[in-house]
């Protein structure tokens, strides 16, 4: 009886053929085919093997880097959830294409961004309070001759002298002519009836001191009589009713300086208010 083993080594035995003795004269025959078909199949096995191992190793490389892959990605969302839980939202993200610089500080801050808030409008002196008995339409048009003197650069004094000129004149109201219908097209305050004079100091466009619609404004009037009034040598110095009197060539000279204490008191108003 014939083992397993001892099949093995009778295949396997240099010089014995499968079904007898060796070869007369020492030479060994050639294996048979049966002894071919099991070295070809364990080379087989032994490389089916060794290819089987070759890609366990691929695929455990493969898993490692995936894990490592995924580690990083979870590290880099961790990161963008930090970021994005600013308080941004409100402002959407500018896309950057990859050669495009990053925004600055100063750019991506929406606080720098933020539209200017706008100037306030700066608060305008309200009118002072009628002083000396005057009315507010008094008031009002004595601010015109303020402010106008005070554009052409005329001192107090001859804002004094001005005021108290129409005071006398035409009790600081705008007066239109009785006997100048033409007059009483542009706005007025009253009527007069000393010839064709008009406007607050009653110029006489016949006289040649402008025509009946200019005088009718109050601005023009004004810069009619300072112009005059800075023309009179010394008139700074002079009293109040000789400098007024020099302009206005009056019947009644002397009724001018009544009024200087009150005009000054509504200069001084008017220049307290910044008017």
């Amino acid at each position: 009886m014939t083992t397993r083993s001892g099949r093995w080594r009778n295949l396997l035995a240099p010089g014995r053929s499968a079904s007898g003795p060796a070869a007369p004269g020492g030479l060994a025959r050639r294996p048979g085919r049966a002894a071919v078909a099991l070295a070809a199949g364990v080379t087989c096995c032994l490389g089916l093997a060794a290819l089987a191992q070759a890609r366990q190793g691929t695929a455990d490389t493969a898993d490692r880097a995936a894990a490592i892959a995924g580690a990083d990605l979870e590290r880099r969302a961790a990161a963008d959830a930090a970021s994005r839980s600013l308080d941004r939202m409100s402002t959407p993200s500018a896309s950057v294409s990859p050669s495009a610089p990053a925004p600055s500080a100063s750019t991506a801050d929406p606080d720098t961004t933020r539209a200017p808030a706008p100037r306030k409008r700066p608060v305008r002196p309200a009118d002072p309070a009628p002083v000396a008995g005057l009315t507010k339409a008094q008031m009002a048009n004595a601010k015109v001759i303020v402010r106008t003197g005070r554009a052409m650069g005329v001192p107090r004094r001859g804002l004094v002298i001005a005021v108290a000129t129409a005071m006398q004149e035409s009790n600081l109201y705008n007066v239109a002519s009785g006997v100048l219908p033409e007059s009483q097209e542009y706005p007025h305050q009253g009527i007069g009836w000393d010839h064709d004079s008009v406007g607050l100091f009653q110029q006489r466009a016949s006289s040649g001191w402008g025509e009946v619609g200019q005088l009718m404004d109050p601005a023009f009037a004004t810069r009619q009589f300072l112009t005059a009034l800075q023309q009179v040598p010394g008139w700074r110095d002079l009293p109040l009713t000789v400098a007024a009197q020099a302009v206005q060539i009056s019947a009644y000279p002397d009724l001018y300086a009544q009024h200087e204490w009150r005009a000054a008191e509504v200069v001084d108003a008017h220049l307290a208010a910044g008017k």
